[in-house]
């Protein structure tokens, strides 16, 4: 018997053959192959685990072996496969089936889960591996990957006995999980379907129909969640920027199983996988912290583990008071946001995460919030307000399609007890599912079309051409910022179930990306 575990490592990850030897000699356990402080240390724990689940330990030399000898190996999830290894030893099997096994065992012999079974399952299965023991806890999870066979194991005597009978493996297919399959497998309970789209369920707190003006953000929020563009809201402290952008997680199209897998794959590498949701269909909505560091956005530490932006791939990173983040934060996002991936390097390894995520910011128009609103005095100098935003750079601004100047309400207008003049939610998805469902017929969302595919699906007639051609003049727009417009009106031409961009909808997509307000100003410098 081939018995393999998991060592994670960054996005891919390595697999790992268990080999043992028992010898004559004085009775000693040996583990080799840079194995660090929690991976020896399974030595005592298997061996006690072995000998209260009711086995023999070899009273011999026992050396374990966990190759490629040259990569490190971290975690307690190398535990089981030692031990099923050692057991297995002794039994002389000359077998050559594999099995992939992960858990943490208790000194009673009873399994606890681990991290990382759902990329260590994947990488199996790509190996040709198709058969997996892991713990109860952990079953769910394993199963998600396609025409893998787990055996969900409660402590070492069941995993144990499960190695020699292949019946008792069995697949998510086989047990039609739910009911469902296919499109249907980890839809939250409460998800509406539009067409051929599922949404996420709908609370009080994500309702749009109670924000009070505003409804141009929230036009653009309808837009970017449409076609996954990227948006920027500038206003004064109070006007309901974040207010309204918190609440975008309710317009946001509940993941496909082809979309889920990578982002299953990335939080089970980052341990946030919950046993309740074993693939996530959720897009997720991060919301880092200002003071978050290099690091922790783009990832990394010993063993490369994910950061905010790829914990945020196929969802949504949201910068709040993006003005307060360091310079080098924002730079960074440049080349994921064009790429869609990143790559990280430690220790003379290389590893490549995917991180298609949509950028959603909300910042001030100056240092003190002022700057631009009628009725109130600004404080800041000209220098202070260029150098607010120099913050941000053009080049990142110019990967921007949507961006919107929000205006505060007045004291009466937020406590007149009146409710909101906006749609609701449910009338914004209306049109979020037809331009969706268009663009996954189509393979690719609009806002990650490439040069070549804008020419196939943002054609132009004379009249929409002339205006665009009249607005580059007008606006000094670059070539990133024509695409973003052809983009942008590919949505909403999507939304209103159009075959064919019109003047219409390009004019509205050129008033989003004009620049306005403090951008401009900031732009010009």
């Amino acid at each position: 018997m081939k018995i393999f575990s998991f060592s994670p490592f960054g996005y891919e990850g390595s697999l790992v053959a268990v080999e043992v030897d028992i010898r004559r000699g004085i009775p000693a356990i040996d583990v080799v192959g840079l194995a660090d402080g929690a991976v020896k240390e399974s030595r005592e724990r298997m061996k006690s685990a072995i000998r209260n689940s009711g086995f023999e330990f070899p009273l011999e030399r026992v050396l374990i072996s966990l190759s490629p000898a040259d990569l490190k190996k971290e975690g307690a999830g190398f535990d089981l496969a030692i031990a099923l290894a050692v057991l297995d030893a002794q039994q002389q099997d000359e077998s050559d089936e594999a099995v992939l096994v992960m858990g943490e065992l208790e000194l009673s012999g009873q399994l606890r889960p681990v991290r990382g079974v759902h990329a260590a399952v994947s990488t199996a299965m790509a190996a040709g591996i198709t058969k997996c023991i892991v713990s109860s806890a952990n079953a769910e999870e394993a199963r998600e990957v396609e025409s893998m066979k787990v055996f969900a194991a409660e402590n070492l005597t069941e995993a144990f006995g499960a190695i020699y009978d292949s019946k008792l493996f069995v697949s998510g297919a086989d047990l039609q999980k739910n009911g469902l399959s296919g499109a249907g497998r980890g839809i939250p309970e409460g998800s509406v379907k539009i067409g051929e789209v599922y949404f996420g369920p709908v609370d009080s707190e994500h309702e749009f129909a109670e924000i009070l003006g505003q409804k141009r953000l929230i036009r653009a929020l309808q837009i970017a969640a449409a076609g996954c563009h990227n948006l920027i809201a500038f206003g004064p402290p109070g006007c309901g920027k974040t207010l309204s952008i918190q609440k975008f997680t309710a317009l946001q199209p509940l993941l496909t199983v082809e979309e889920a897998q990578s982002v299953t794959r990335i939080h089970s590498l980052a341990g946030l996988l919950q046993p309740s949701s074993p693939i996530i269909r959720m897009g997720a909505f991060r919301m880092p912290h200002q003071t978050a560091s290099i690091e922790g956005m783009c990832g990394g530490g010993v063993n490369c583990r994910p950061g905010e932006i790829s914990l945020a791939h196929n969802g949504v990173l949201f910068l709040d008071e993006a003005a307060e983040f360091k310079t080098s934060v924002l730079q960074m996002l440049r080349v994921p946001l064009e790429s869609g991936s990143i790559t990280l390097s430690r220790a003379g390894r290389t590893s490549i995460y995917p991180a298609r995520f949509q950028l959603l910011m909300a910042t001030n128009p100056c240092p003190c919030g002022n700057f631009g609103v009628p009725g109130k005095l600004c404080l800041c100098s000209a220098r202070a307000v260029e150098m607010y935003w120099k913050k941000f750079s053009g080049p990142l601004l110019d990967r921007i399609d949507l961006r919107v100047s929000v205006e505060g309400k007045s004291t009466a207008d937020r406590t007149d007890g009146t409710r909101g003049d906006n749609p609701s939610t449910a009338q914004l998805r209306q049109e979020i599912a037809r331009a969706v469902e268009i663009q996954r017929k189509r393979g690719v969302k609009n806002g990650y079309l490439k040069p070549q595919e804008i020419l196939q699906y943002c054609s132009l007639d004379k009249e929409s051409k002339e205006y665009l051609e009249k607005q580059i003049e007008l606006c000094d727009f670059s070539q990133r910022s024509v695409s973003g417009c052809l983009r942008l009106a590919r949505t909403i031409a999507d939304m209103k179930g159009e075959e064919n961009i019109k003047l219409e909808h390009l004019q509205e997509a050129v008033s989003f990306r004009k620049n306005d307000g403090p951008l401009s100003c900031m732009e010009e410098n």
